[in-house]
C-alpha cells in the first residue's frame, strides 16, 4: 500500500456549485463546511461520540467485520426538514453488485444526533447544493454514519469497488481518521477517462458528487502500527429526487 497522501483539489466555497455543474465533482475543506453551516470547529467535533457507539454492520457478504454503521431517512422540502419512519436501506444490483438487491435494515440514527441543533442545518444546505445542481424540489435524503476499522489487519470503505450510488448528490464527509494509512478516495467520470484520487485527512472535509456523472470508491485501510487497530470515520449522506430508493412493487 503506497504511502504517498496526496492533497485533496479543495474549491472555494463560493465555487462550490459551479464545479458540481462543470465537473460533476468538488471538495470543500472543513474551514469551508464550518463557515457554509455558520458552524464553529467545536460544534461538529462534539459529534464524535456518536461514531464511538456505531453497531456492527450485519451485511457485509464479504464475510468482514470492519464496518460500523447507521442509517436514517429524512424528506428536505425547502426550509422544512422531516425525518421519516425508520426503514431499510435499499440499492439496485446495478449501482451495488455485492450488496444490493435486498432490503438492509441498519439501526437508526441516535435520537441526540437527529437533535443536534446543526444537523437540520446540514441537511438543508446539502439540498441546496442537489437544487442548484438540478432544480428546486423535494429531496428525499439517506445519512449513514460508518466507522471502518482495522480488525482483522485491513479495512474496506468501499468493498462494492467504484460505484455509482443510484441518487442525485453524494456527499462524504470526513470525521476522523486515526491511525490507519490508506483510505485513498478515488473518482472517476462514469463515462469517460477522466479520474483524479486524493485522500482526505482533516476531519469534516466534503466531498460532493454528482452521481450521474461520476463513480467512486476509498481505496481499504490498514493500521499504521500493526499492534493498535486503526479506522477511518466518515458521514455519508444520499439526496435523491422523486423518492426513496426501493425494490419494485408488484
Amino acid at each position: 500500500m503506497s504511502g504517498t497522501v496526496l492533497a485533496p483539489p479543495f474549491t472555494a466555497l463560493n465555487g462550490l456549485d459551479a464545479a458540481l455543474r462543470e465537473r460533476g465533482h468538488a471538495v470543500l475543506d472543513a474551514a469551508g463546511l464550518h463557515a457554509a453551516l455558520g458552524a464553529s470547529p467545536r460544534d461538529l467535533a462534539n459529534w464524535a461520540p456518536y461514531w464511538d457507539r456505531l453497531p456492527p454492520d450485519p451485511h457485509l457478504r464479504d464475510g468482514g467485520r470492519y464496518r460500523r454503521r447507521r442509517h436514517g431517512s429524512f424528506i428536505v422540502d425547502g426550509d422544512g426538514v422531516r425525518a421519516v419512519a425508520h426503514r431499510a436501506h435499499w440499492q439496485p444490483l446495478e449501482y451495488n453488485a455485492l450488496h444490493g438487491g435486498f432490503e438492509r435494515w441498519f439501526e437508526a440514527l441516535e435520537t441526540a444526533l437527529v437533535a443536534e441543533p446543526l444537523w437540520p442545518r446540514l441537511l438543508r444546505w446539502l439540498a441546496a447544493r442537489a437544487s442548484a445542481l438540478r432544480r428546486e424540489q423535494p429531496w428525499f435524503v439517506e445519512a449513514h454514519p460508518f466507522r471502518i476499522d482495522t480488525e482483522g489487519g485491513i479495512g474496506r470503505p468501499t468493498p462494492e469497488g467504484a460505484h455509482r450510488d443510484g441518487v442525485d448528490l453524494v456527499a462524504v464527509l470526513l470525521v476522523a481518521r486515526e491511525g490507519v494509512k490508506g483510505g485513498e478516495t478515488r473518482v472517476f467520470e462514469a463515462d469517460g477517462p477522466a479520474g483524479l484520487r486524493f485522500t482526505m485527512t482533516e476531519a469534516w472535509t466534503t466531498l460532493l458528487l454528482d452521481d450521474a456523472r461520476v463513480i467512486h470508491e476509498s481505496t481499504p485501510i490498514q493500521p499504521i502500527d500493526p499492534a493498535r487497530r486503526g479506522h477511518r470515520d466518515t458521514l455519508v449522506i444520499t439526496l435523491r429526487a422523486d423518492g426513496f430508493q426501493g425494490p419494485a412493487q408488484p
